[in-house]
């Protein structure tokens, strides 16, 4: 037997990468590519992102919310018994009363009549429960930015669940989308033909006015005004709120982005060398601000490129509360690691140049500061990476947060659907799955909220103690 063995051919397998045939290779192989084939190549992506987007939509193209049900609603959204809800919807006929989908089915309501709702219990329903968010008066919005530069943590996710989460809790949101890949435009169904209805104009708008201020100055002087050319001409008269857009969400807007925003990237520098003087860090903030938003909105998320550069440096100097999405795995906490030293150096490096200044002149120096930053663990297997989160947690203390948010079957199909989770309808998977699918995200959205709570009693208590000493 062992003769007839030793005389058989017996090859181990070999990997893939032996015995390939270079005649069969070359065969398989295309012709050379040139410049206009990557025009190809993003003509063909835009018909699939087009035709993928297109899913969910509207006789319109419009994406469209979908319906709660009761279940939903007295499970989620309004704390009440659904026998106690019906009770209430039935002895109150001018309330929103639904729709059935069968004789005698379960009753389905667009969101903005659970507002509606919500607004109802909260005006006539016990005081011991919270129909309403927490939102001190005569505070402005608070501005939320999430950044990373390493790209996979799920940081456009994180923003526009986030911003779902808020949403159906019942406060007003804005999402800002600085990412010129317009990922988060997509996902709100937002609409962006070019550069000018993105925040680009707003920033134009900024140092159009910086310059304006300077050119008097400059001729008061006798010198000769800066140019102020036909772009930064018509920014002058764009405020933000013709760049906002409605969503299908009755309670977000948008203001997109698409790829020509990345231009920004190349103009700001620009215009910093004409005008040195000019603060580009500011110019987000203080235009938000002189247009009335921040007292327009409960909650701005801003959605920040996967780079730490002009748009983002905009987007963190206008927050208030820096979300920064990371993977439980070496590399992405080595990176992100590296993203906070860089925070550090560039925000650093304009203070210290802006203070040398401020002191020569006896002004009050710059200081940026932010309300709270936490890092958040995206995409997380506790099967596999629950030693490596746990390590993340004892060297980041605080900074990290330690809700890890998981990954999902129901995260993976949303995801291929351009949808969120709470976009997804429960009954197109097993109810049980759909609960424990959004259970990460309901986590995630209340160790926020609890930051976004603190925050705002702080400054709650702080404006309080003010009126007191001004009595």
């Amino acid at each position: 037997m062992a003769k007839d063995l030793k005389s058989k051919d017996i090859k181990p397998d070999l990997p893939p990468y032996f015995n390939i045939d270079p005649d069969a290779a070359l065969e398989a192989l295309e012709s050379p590519v040139e410049t206009s084939g990557f025009a190809r190549i993003a003509e063909a992506c835009t018909k699939g992102r087009q035709d993928l987007a297109s899913r969910g939509m509207n006789e319109e193209g419009r994406k469209e919310l979908r319906l709660f049900s009761t279940w939903e609603i007295t499970k989620y959204l309004i704390p009440v018994a659904q026998a106690h809800f019906r009770r209430v919807l039935k002895q109150n006929p001018d309330l929103p009363q639904g729709r059935s989908e069968t004789e005698g089915g379960a009753k389905w309501f667009t969101l903005d009549e659970v507002l509606r709702l919500r607004a109802y219990f909260g005006a006539q329903g016990s005081k011991a429960k919270e129909y309403r968010p927490y939102r001190p008066e005569g505070l402005p919005a608070k501005l939320v930015s999430v950044a990373n530069f390493k790209g996979g943590v799920g940081k456009t996710s994180t923003a526009a669940h986030l911003a779902m989460s808020a949403a159906l809790d019942g406060y007003k949101v804005l999402v800002l989308d600085l990412d010129s890949q317009g990922s988060m435009t997509s996902i709100f169904g937002g609409r962006v033909e070019d550069e000018w209805q993105t925040v680009f104009p707003l920033l134009a708008r900024h140092y159009a006015t910086h310059l304006r201020r300077e050119n008097r100055s400059r001729l008061d002087r006798g010198e000769a005004p800066l140019p102020l050319d036909d772009t930064l001409t018509e920014a002058l008269g764009i405020k933000a709120q013709g760049l906002i857009q409605t969503t299908h969400w009755p309670n977000i807007d948008l203001i997109g982005a698409q790829l020509n925003l990345y231009w920004a990237e190349f103009q700001i520098p620009v215009w910093r060398m004409q005008a040195r003087s000019w603060k580009l860090w500011d110019a987000l903030t203080e235009t938000l601000e002189a247009d009335g938003i921040l007292n327009e909105y409960d909650l701005i998320f801003v959605d920040t490129p996967p780079a730490l550069g002009y748009l983002t440096i905009n987007g963190l100097a206008a927050s208030d509360i820096l979300l920064v999405p990371v993977g439980a795995s070496f590399l992405e906490f080595d990176s992100t690691g590296r993203f906070f030293d860089m925070l550090h150096s560039t925000f650093a490096s304009i203070e210290e140049g802006e203070n040398i200044a401020a002191r020569a002149l006896g002004r009050e120096e710059l200081a940026f500061e932010w309300d709270a930053v936490r890092a958040v663990v995206t995409r997380y297997d506790g099967s596999q990476q629950a030693e490596l989160a746990a390590l993340m947690q004892a060297y980041l203390g605080r900074t990290l947060s330690p809700h890890r948010q998981d990954f999902t079957a129901l995260i993976g199909q949303a995801g291929e659907q351009v949808s969120g989770i709470y976009e997804a309808d429960y009954r197109d998977f097993n109810r049980e799955t759909y609960v424990r699918g959004r259970e990460t995200f309901d986590a995630t959205y209340a160790a926020f909220k609890e930051l976004l709570l603190g925050v705002w009693r702080r400054e709650e208590l702080a404006q309080n103690a003010r009126l007191q000493g001004g009595a």
